[in-house]
C-alpha cells in the first residue's frame, strides 16, 4: 500500500484487485487517501465482514471525496452493482415491484478492497441474510438507531440506549451499542430469525413507544423534526427489510474520517463519550477489542451459490 502509482495491482487474499489513485484524498480535513480507506477495510475485514456477510450492500460513494463544512463533496448511493466489478464479486438479486438489483455480498477481504476502491466509504446492510439459495431470510439481528435532535448530544443517547438495554434484558435479548460515526448510536440485539421483518419492527416500535411514554421529556418515536428539540429520536423503522443501516465498523463519509464503532456498555457511561475515528478503531480491533463480536458469530463463512 505504500506505493502511489496511478495504477496497479492489489492481492487481497489470493484476489488481484486493480487500484488507482491511492494518494487521492478523500478526507481533506485530515489528509486522508483512498488508499487509507483502503488499507483500513482490510485491517478490519476479519471484525467486519462476519456482521456484513451475505447481507445486500447498498454502496454510498464519494468519487471526489468528503469535500468541507463550507463545501461538502457529492454523494450518492449505489444499490445495483457496479458495470466495473470484477467477475469474482459475489452477488445477488432482489426483486422490486418494477425492477431487479443485483447487489454484491461484503463475503471476502478483497471486497471491502475494492469498495475503497469505489470510494464507497459508507457500507449500508438490512438486518436479514441471504440463504444457501440467495434468498432473503427472516432478520438475524433488530438495530434501534438512536438519533438526537437540536439540543441533545451523544450522551443523551447514551441514556437512552441504557434505557433500551434494560427493556431488552426484560425480552431476554442481549444488546450491543455502537456510535455511529454520525450523531448519535445503534443498538443491536440478536434475535433466532424465527419472526418476520414486519414482525421485529412491531416489537421495535412498541420498544420505542414505550419508552416515550415513560420519559417524554428525552425520548420521541415520531420522526417529526417539531418534535425532536432537546430529545432523542429512537428511530425503529430500519428494521424494515428493505431498509439499510450502515454497517458496524463502516468508515462514515464526514468531514472526519470516523467509523461505526462497537463500543462497551461500560464506555457508554463514561463522561464525554464521542465518536471514533479510524486510526482508534483500528488500534481498538489490532489488540483484539470487538464488543460486537457475539453479533457475528453465526454468520455462515461459505455457501455454494454465490453468483447470479
Amino acid at each position: 500500500m505504500a506505493s502511489h502509482a496511478r495504477e496497479q495491482f492489489l492481492s487481497v487474499e489470493g484476489r488481484e484487485l486493480r487500484v488507482s489513485n491511492l494518494d487521492k484524498v478523500l478526507y481533506p480535513q485530515t489528509g486522508t487517501t483512498k488508499g487509507d480507506a483502503i488499507e483500513y477495510l482490510t485491517d478490519v475485514a476479519k471484525v467486519l465482514l462476519p456482521l456484513a456477510r451475505w447481507r445486500p450492500v447498498t454502496r454510498k460513494r464519494w468519487v471526489d471525496g468528503v469535500g468541507s463544512e463550507e463545501k461538502p463533496g457529492k454523494a450518492f448511493f449505489r444499490k445495483d452493482l457496479e458495470d466495473s466489478a470484477p467477475d469474482w464479486i459475489p452477488r445477488a438479486r432482489i426483486t422490486h415491484q418494477d425492477h431487479v438489483n443485483t447487489y454484491p455480498l461484503a463475503n471476502e477481504p478483497a471486497v471491502l478492497a475494492w469498495f475503497g476502491q469505489l470510494a464507497a466509504l459508507e457500507i449500508h446492510v438490512p438486518q436479514w441474510r441471504f440463504n444457501a439459495d440467495l434468498v432473503p431470510e427472516n432478520p438475524d439481528r433488530m438495530v434501534l438507531d438512536l438519533d438526537p435532535g437540536p439540543g441533545a448530544g451523544l450522551g443523551k443517547c447514551a441514556e437512552v440506549a441504557n434505557l433500551c438495554r434494560e427493556l431488552l434484558d426484560d425480552m431476554d435479548l442481549k444488546s450491543y451499542p455502537v456510535t455511529s460515526g454520525s450523531k448519535g448510536i445503534h443498538l443491536y440485539a440478536p434475535l433466532d430469525g424465527s419472526q418476520t421483518s414486519d414482525e421485529v419492527v412491531a416489537v421495535a416500535r412498541e420498544l420505542a413507544t414505550r419508552l416515550q411514554g415513560e420519559h417524554p421529556q428525552l425520548v420521541v418515536s415520531d420522526m417529526k423534526k417539531s418534535l425532536r428539540e432537546g430529545k432523542v429520536l429512537l428511530d425503529w423503522s430500519q428494521n424494515h427489510a428493505s431498509k439499510t443501516t450502515v454497517c458496524p465498523y463502516s468508515l462514515r463519509g464526514r468531514i472526519l474520517p470516523t467509523v461505526a464503532a462497537p463500543r462497551t456498555w461500560e464506555e457508554m457511561g463514561e463522561q464525554g463519550l464521542r465518536q471514533l475515528d479510524f486510526h482508534e478503531v483500528r488500534a481498538r480491533v489490532a489488540d483484539s477489542m470487538d464488543p460486537i463480536a457475539p453479533l457475528g458469530r453465526n454468520a455462515p463463512e461459505h455457501r455454494d451459490g454465490t453468483s447470479e
